[in-house]
């Protein structure tokens, strides 16, 4: 994809809700909310501090992360529903990369 978010912010793409509940029971699309799971498509750079340092984002393309129901901004790219937010939004990491957990 030909797009990195500014700054701060990161570029989600929305885990598919669950079509069952735990028990079996099948929900219909009218009473689904929408996921607050998603994955980390692109991040920013990073947050800017007053005197010009860039701290770096925690969050990496591919870490699988919550946010809240209703953090974000919701776009269509390549005709693809995503959103875009602050890493400030992000209420945390679920499933890091791969390559994090080599690192660790």
């Amino acid at each position: 994809m030909a797009f990195r978010p500014l700054h701060d912010r990161v570029l989600v793409r929305r885990v598919a809700a669950e079509e069952k509940t735990a028990g079996g029971i099948i929900i219909p699309d009218s009473a689904k909310e929408k996921p607050q799971e998603g994955e980390v498509v692109a991040v920013g750079t990073g947050a800017r501090a007053e005197n010009g340092t860039i701290t770096p984002l925690e969050v990496k393309e591919g870490d699988r992360i919550l946010f809240g129901k209703w953090s974000g901004t919701e776009v269509k790219l390549n005709g693809e529903d995503l959103l875009i937010m602050k890493e400030s939004d992000i209420l945390g990491i679920i499933t890091a990369t791969a390559e994090a957990r080599k690192a660790a």
